[in-house]
Parts: structure tokens; sequence; C-alpha cells
């Protein structure tokens, strides 16, 4: 079977919202890969992606900036960091069970996708546009703090989960004193549908090549792979 899926209203359920138009629900869980297997092509949710980056980061800094009135830009900035990043989302993503959801080429799915970080998050980028699109921003508001309920700060200065470039550079530079190097490896698709190809080098000559729908989130698929091969070595 080239993908696996639950039923659209399962997925309404868990996210406490129901559409009315559920194409865009649909669509927001249609990776490319699938689309072009089935001859669709441009059905699928990477313009949705687009969108979704802009929806959560607003709400998400809505909600930070209504919640901490007295803190700076640059503390906000680093709490928004830790709750959006590839990592934060893909995990969310699973919790609300979208990997089960996700329609995936036949390709795809051999190569794992239903499991990395960047589709993962992606698809939850997509969902929440599609809830904009359907219900606008106080809908999406709603969506976005019924996924995060548990994860907003309570004080400033309480640890959160680190986005995996700067885990992997606090790690080099106390296992090395140097830092990672990225390199962009190429950028291509058409305009609204771009794939950039990144590499990462580890001081010990270690090399690691990801993709991904953005240049910031190749850089950082790559960092969690190269952070998989520094714990193996431990």
């Amino acid at each position: 079977m080239e993908y696996s899926t639950i039923p659209l209203h399962q997925v309404e359920a868990i996210l406490g919202y129901v559409f009315q138009q559920q194409l865009l629900l649909a669509t927001a869980l249609t990776h490319s890969s699938w689309a072009n297997e089935q001859g669709q092509a441009g059905l699928h949710n990477e313009r949705q992606e687009f969108l979704g980056d802009a929806v959560l980061e607003l709400c998400v800094s809505w909600e930070l900036y209504r919640r901490f009135p007295r803190i700076r830009e640059g503390e906000l900035t680093k709490l928004r960091s830790a709750l959006v990043s590839t990592g934060s989302l893909a995990r969310k993503a699973r919790q609300l069970g979208l990997d089960a959801a996700l329609r995936l080429g036949r390709g795809e799915e051999q190569q794992g996708g239903r499991s990395r970080d960047a589709v993962l998050s992606d698809a939850l980028e997509a969902v929440l546009a599609a809830v904009f699109e359907d219900g606008g921003f106080k809908a999406a508001q709603h969506v976005v703090g019924r996924i995060f309920a548990g994860d907003w700060p309570q004080a400033v200065g309480k640890p959160l989960q680190k986005d995996h470039k700067t885990r992997l550079q606090e790690l080099t530079l106390q296992r090395y004193r140097s830092r990672p190097v990225y390199d962009m490896l190429s950028c291509t698709g058409p305009e609204h549908a771009r794939v950039f190809e990144v590499s990462l080098s580890l001081p010990d000559g270690s090399v690691f090549q990801a993709v991904g729908s953005s240049h910031k989130k190749a850089e950082q698929e790559a960092a969690r792979l190269a952070l998989l091969h520094l714990d193996g070595i431990e």
C-alpha cells in the first residue's frame, strides 16, 4: 500500500476544529510525492506549508507577547524559536497522529518519509494553514493554543527544547572546540516549491546531506542526522 491514513473527521477531533471545506485538510495531509504519482501535480501541501509557517509564527508570537508583557524582544524570539523548531513541530505532529494521516507516494514511503521530522513539521504547518484558510485567524489561534497547551513556558528562563543546530553547535564546541560547517549544495524545483539540499561537515570529518523545503529546514535536518551520529559514538 502506498500510504496509510486515518479518517479526516478523526483528525478534526484531535485538532478540535471542524472544517467547512474538508478539501483544505485533505490537501494539507497530501505530500507532493503522492500527488505526483497520482497525476495530480499541484494538489499537495507545499504552498500551504509556506502560509502555515507564517500563521504559526504569528499565533505563537501573539501568545508569548500576551503572556510575557515585560520581557525583551530577544528573549521572546528565543522562546518562540524553541516552540516552533522543526523537531518540536515534528513531535507535535506525531502526538496528533498526523504521521498516520499523511498521504505519501511509494518512493517517499520506502525512504522513511513518514518518520522524517522535516516532512512531519511541514505537514503540521500545512494543517494550520488549512485551518486559517477555512476559519480565519481566530480558528488558527484556537488550534495552536490546543496543540501547545502543555508547552507554553510558565516563566522566563524555564528550559525549553533547543533546536538541532543549536544543540549540535554546543556539542561540537564542547567536544572538538570547533563548529560544524554548512554548505548549500543545490536549490531545485519551481519557485513556489523549492527543494534545498545542504551539506554539513563535522570537525571529525563526517559529512551529512539533507533536504528541506527551505534552507533553514534543510540545515536543521542535517544537524539532526549529525546529532544521531555523535550520540552513537559517545
